[in-house]
């Protein structure tokens, strides 16, 4: 198989020799290729789907050859532990920012330049010979740092067999009645002619997530309930679990003719927030007996899966997810 130079030990380290050295060595013994034909006869095997970086810029992202380094981690972890991987990157082409790229280039004012000045097959060329490119580069460079996956064989937006999975999926969905026409009024923009989305009209201005109180009926009791804050409300109908801090205090507190559960620290503030003054601490305990609680999910009645999940509804220790706040 042959050796890598001992560069380091007999001259003066130069890291982009080394990774040359390095870059031959594993392309002249065909290393990616050996380390996935070892695994070939296993029965464990793991499937991974790349999501794709897009392909405007001859350069990387510092995020995200950061994601890549992340997922070869995974991947080699998962190969020495003796899995078959089945690996496959991609990458995006399809979008605005590379048409504009090419209409710049070209010189376009408006977008009847396209089919009347320059050609709507030269124009559509252009963007893939621009993005095609820019993959061959980016290529190179998830290389130089080390990613091994299956760059010869990526999968790419404008390719057809891309392109004919995707009328597929709507064809199926159009079969099964999934898809439905309607009217809906969108924002547009009047030089690309084409709708934005609502966090490029918003995206530059202020806004407040919605949260609120959930109560979360203990089981087993009348009119006693666990006192939720979320910010994201959407997320009720598929919750499971209510995590709580083993350390941090909680208190049992009276309101009317209820009992609400909630962490201590909040107690002051969500009265206020509540308008709420009369009320009374019935005990004071440390959140690790709450562990194993079991509650009733709130929409039970309007979701029918959340009655089928009873013994995942109980509150669970996580010291890593909670934040003790004032």
């Amino acid at each position: 198989m042959g050796r890598i130079p001992d560069t380091i030990s007999k001259e003066r380290y130069d890291q982009f020799k080394v990774e040359k050295e390095v870059m031959e060595f594993w392309e002249r013994n065909k290393i990616y290729e050996k380390v996935r034909e070892k695994s070939f006869s296993s029965q464990k095997k793991i499937y991974f789907l790349d999501g794709p970086p897009y392909a405007s810029s001859n350069v990387i992202h510092p995020g995200t050859a950061w994601n890549k380094v992340i997922k070869d981690v995974l991947l080699r972890y998962y190969r020495m532990m003796g899995f078959l991987v089945w690996d496959r990157p991609g990458f995006d082409t399809h979008g605005l920012p590379i048409e504009i790229k090419i209409e710049k280039e070209f010189g376009t004012k408006t977008k009847k330049d396209i089919p009347e000045r320059i050609g709507i097959d030269k124009f559509i060329n252009s963007c893939r010979d621009f993005a095609y490119k820019n993959i061959q580069a980016m290529i190179k460079q998830f290389k130089e740092i080390g990613v091994f996956m299956d760059w010869n064989n990526p999968y790419i937006t404008f390719k057809n067999e891309y392109i004919e999975s995707g009328w597929w999926l709507l064809k199926k969905a159009y079969e099964k009645g999934l898809l439905d026409e309607e009217l809906l009024v969108v924002h547009w923009c009047p030089r690309c002619q084409t709708t934005l989305a609502d966090y490029e009209v918003s995206e530059y201005k202020e806004i407040e997530d919605p949260s609120i109180y959930v109560k979360f009926p203990i089981e087993g009791t009348e009119n006693e309930y666990l006192l939720i804050w979320t910010t994201t409300p959407w997320t009720l109908p598929a919750n499971v679990f209510v995590m709580a801090h083993p350390d941090l205090e909680y208190v049992k507190v009276k309101v009317n003719n209820e009992i609400v559960i909630l962490a201590k620290k909040r107690l002051e503030a969500v009265m206020k927030e509540a308008n709420i003054n009369d009320y009374e601490i019935l005990e004071e305990f440390k959140g690790r007996k709450l562990e194993g609680l079991k509650y009733r999910h709130p929409l039970e009645d309007l979701v029918p899966a959340q009655r089928k999940l009873g013994q995942y509804h109980k509150v669970v220790m996580a010291p890593e997810a909670v934040t003790p706040v004032s």
